[in-house]
């Protein structure tokens, strides 16, 4: 399978290469500025571009199979996610392919709350924190807005942090996936791997779907 990762030096962007390299699909590894190719496996076809320009979404995306999106922006560039959700869209719909995108948990519902969601809950926290959950929450509708790109979104669960590859998960929907003892969470490197069994099995079209442990 031919996977193209925009973010691909990022905290979940590099798991998410090495995780397709493992699996012995063919990857281009994309990142905005060239001076981070060296932090690229050597396996990986290294590849400049910005997932929020559509021109370099249509260079990069055809021929793929399936395109990565899993991009972060700086703090104070949040509104960034929105813009690159539409131009990856814009851009696989002249292309083809399959659009995956690592988004947030805010607009999980919280388990019992009668319907509110994680965003709801963020009002006691830092103002960074709640500036990329509304981004999310937008990056979101935008995705569910599109009828003609095969797309799926992916909410991590409450806590994402870099840890060992289990290999083991659950799935779910709009709700927000705890334990039994109320915790939320998944290493970046299983959430890699949510993401290529996704590829190469797709379960979720058009919509959002969510795994933690």
């Amino acid at each position: 399978m031919r996977i193209a990762v925009f973010g691909a030096a990022g905290r979940t962007g590099s798991r998410v290469v090495a995780e397709a390299l493992s699996r012995g699909h063919q990857v281009t590894a994309v990142v905005r500025d060239p001076a981070r190719f060296h932090e690229l496996p050597a396996a990986a076809g290294a590849r400049a571009g910005d997932a929020g320009n559509i021109e370099h979404v249509v260079e990069l995306s055809a021929g793929q199979d399936v395109v990565i999106s899993a991009t972060r922006p700086a703090p104070g560039r949040e509104d960034e996610l929105v813009a690159t959700a539409r131009a990856l869209l814009v851009g696989l719909a002249r292309t083809g392919g399959r659009l995956l995108v690592v988004g947030g948990a805010a607009t999980l519902t919280v388990p019992g709350a009668g319907g509110t969601t994680v965003l709801d809950e963020m009002d006691s926290l830092p103002a960074a924190d709640r500036a990329i959950a509304v981004a999310c929450a937008a990056q979101l509708e935008v995705c569910r807005a599109e009828t003609g790109v095969s797309w799926a979104y992916l909410s991590p669960p409450a806590m994402l942090k870099p840890g060992v590859r289990t290999g083991g998960y659950r799935l779910g929907t709009d709700e927000l996936l705890v334990d039994a003892e109320g915790n939320s969470t998944i290493s970046m490197e299983d959430l890699a791997v949510v993401l290529l069994d996704e590829a190469e099995r797709p379960k979720h079209h058009r919509t959002r779907f969510t795994a933690a442990y």
